[in-house]
């Protein structure tokens, strides 16, 4: 009987043994590859991209990400488009209008899903509602669908964009109202330029356009390539970012100490700190998720006034990840 069982567990042992020597044989599966391009210069914006980074989650999803900062604000779509990059951060408008030009972009997550885009005035200054907006000057940096967007909020009052003057004042957004060369902001961002304003002394206020008829839309989102996106390594790379979203939302404060211990000389300062606690809930949740309702309406509200020129097709703009 003893001699039975020893012979039985040798079997084991063995089977054991090959088992795990067959396993160690395994090569081992290598991570995919991704470059990122931002949209911008790191900022609290992209806090689930770094939270994931410096958290290791991207390794542990099996993706390799090359994060760049643009050198131009413009490159990220084109580099996209031209498969120099892999993915880039953008906007959900800006997305819209190219793939109704045919640009092989696509949607590619989601990562703040709320605008962040409005109209700032000084809270002191003499427009206290967008009735007082007639006749006055708005700067703005960045040629987009203002005036989509200032026919709808003006509405109301009797009157559009054309009744308004937009000068285009760079990125001196914040200076540039503050020393009265405009009246108001358009394209400012409310976790921001309302924080600059404050640490220079005045106060602003924000007209949230989403409040005034504009369709609400994902502020930043991720896009690829329509015709060569590794889909593979893009849900990684998502599920990566979901856990740094995740993160972020249960722990807000360790949070911004994990992304502002990335690169400390550039980012531990009073305007993220601040910026930081007033973007913390506006990341998506899930990132891979997308309302394609969403993009239909917001797609349809520019055609209509005319900022392009067909509604693109939602099947070739989106890439289907699940």
């Amino acid at each position: 009987m003893l001699k039975k069982l020893a012979a039985g567990l040798m079997l084991c042992f063995a089977a054991t043994a090959s088992v795990a020597a067959f396993a160690k044989e395994l090569p081992k599966e290598q991570p995919k590859e991704l470059t990122l391009m931002l949209e911008w210069f790191i900022n609290p914006d992209h806090g689930p991209i770094i939270v994931a980074q410096q958290k290791g989650y991207f390794e542990q999803e099996g993706v390799k990400v090359t994060i760049q900062e643009p050198a131009d604000p413009d490159l990220p779509p084109k580099l996209v488009a031209a498969n120099d990059v892999d993915l880039a951060v953008y906007y959900q408008p800006s997305l819209i209008q190219a793939a109704s030009e045919g640009l092989p972009l696509a949607w590619a997550g989601t990562l703040v899903a709320t605008p962040l885009d409005g109209l700032i005035v000084l809270k002191d200054g003499p427009i206290k509602s967008l009735a007082d907006m007639k006749g006055k000057s708005i700067g703005f940096s960045v040629n987009g669908s203002e005036k989509a967007i200032l026919d709808t909020m003006f509405k109301p009052y009797g009157f559009g964009a054309e009744d308004v003057k937009t000068v285009n004042v760079g990125w001196n957004l914040s200076s540039s109202l503050m020393t009265g060369r405009v009246d108001a902001l358009l394209g400012a961002y409310r976790n921001f330029e309302l924080n600059s304003l404050e640490l220079h002394k005045n106060s602003g206020k924000m007209f949230f356009i989403e409040e005034h008829g504009v369709p609400p839309y994902d502020e930043l989102i991720f896009i690829a390539n329509s015709k060569t996106a590794d889909k593979e390594a893009i849900r990684r790379f998502l599920r990566a970012v979901e856990r740094g979203a995740q993160f972020i939302a249960n722990n807000p404060e360790e949070g911004w100490k994990v992304f502002r211990d990335s690169k400390p000389e550039a980012l531990d300062n009073d305007l993220n700190r601040m910026a930081w606690i007033d973007t913390a809930d506006r990341f998506a949740l899930r990132p891979a998720a997308v309302d394609k309702g969403r993009y239909q309406r917001y797609a349809e509200f520019l055609k209509e006034f005319g900022e392009i020129k067909q509604v693109p097709d939602l099947k070739t703009m989106m890439l289907e990840l699940y």
